[in-house]
């Protein structure tokens, strides 16, 4: 797995040195832009509009604009002097419950491996992190820029999530929470949810897109048409008990054909479904990765 940053993670007087890797991978298909008449990939000109002239990466420099239209030049030795003195530490702050953390403070998800010295000590903290049922709230600069992350135990490995700072996150004015839904209302709506909620099965979700966008790019190679499924429209909200009352007994009839399903399975034994569609070879080109800088 390609390493992206090494540095070492630091709690108390314990030094972990760990190597960084990405722990997701983008599917988005990347496209290209293509001159209509030869099909040939166009390239990305910089062009200065007032001096009409195309630069190369020597001729720019990067500014803040303070004022629309006005600009602060910022040179790399300005920003090479901001740069943290511990940046190629993984700071513990605290270690508090996962659950006090809401999804929206999250941002990138990342590994944590050791280094050949440093198993027992890797080995040390995520077996008492996974005890404790405890997370850690850390602090670490990278590209520049200081992050607050949370470092959890998954599959016997640490992630490290990157996080936005309080003052990134956005507020809305909630003008709803003055409207009261009636008790009525409020046990049929839970009714709904409880008929709902299932175990949490992230393998039985997939981005429907994504497989419609193979099987265009597929047919479209093969030099066939494809056409789209059209995506089932909901009907009209006219009231909101009638669309409750019709979810549940939608809800019913969908939790009673899943268990005479899953009897089915049973019985059937462990058998394919003939009707399964084959999986695509296809997979979009990734992004060569960026090599991780010198500590």
């Amino acid at each position: 797995m390609h390493t992206l940053w090494k540095g070492s993670i630091s709690f108390g007087l314990v030094n972990v040195p760990v190597k960084m890797h990405a722990a997701t991978d983008s599917r988005d298909f990347q496209f290209n832009y293509l001159h209509k008449e030869c099909k040939h990939r166009i390239r990305s000109v910089k062009k200065c509009p007032t001096c009409d002239i195309e630069l190369g990466m020597d001729d720019l420099v990067k500014g803040y604009e303070y004022e629309k239209d006005r600009y602060v030049v910022l040179s790399d030795e300005d920003i090479a002097s901001l740069e943290q003195p511990m940046s190629r530490s993984i700071d513990i702050l605290d270690f508090i419950n996962l659950s006090e953390i809401d999804p929206i403070y999250y941002q990138k998800s990342y590994y944590l491996s050791p280094e050949e010295t440093a198993l027992k000590a890797y080995r040390l903290l995520t077996q008492s992190m996974e005890e404790s049922g405890k997370v850690a709230l850390a602090r670490v600069t990278m590209r520049s820029k200081q992050h607050l992350a949370c470092l959890r135990v998954f599959d016997k490995c640490l992630v490290m999530e990157t996080m936005y700072y309080p003052k990134e996150i956005r507020h809305m004015d909630v003008a709803w929470d003055r409207v009261d839904p009636t008790e009525v209302e409020l046990t049929m709506a839970r009714q709904l949810i409880d008929n709902l909620a299932r175990p949490f099965e992230p393998e039985k979700y997939h981005d429907e897109l994504y497989e419609q966008t193979t099987r265009l790019i597929e047919s479209k190679i093969a030099g066939e048409t494809y056409t789209a499924e059209a995506p089932v429209k909901g009907g009209k909200v006219v009231d909101l008990m009638e669309a409750l009352r019709a979810s549940i007994a939608l809800t019913e009839n969908e939790k009673d054909s899943m268990s005479s399903g899953q009897t089915q399975v049973l019985e059937a034994g462990s058998g394919g479904n003939p009707t399964d569609k084959p999986k695509s070879t296809l997979t979009p080109r990734k992004r060569a990765p960026r090599r991780a800088k010198e500590a």
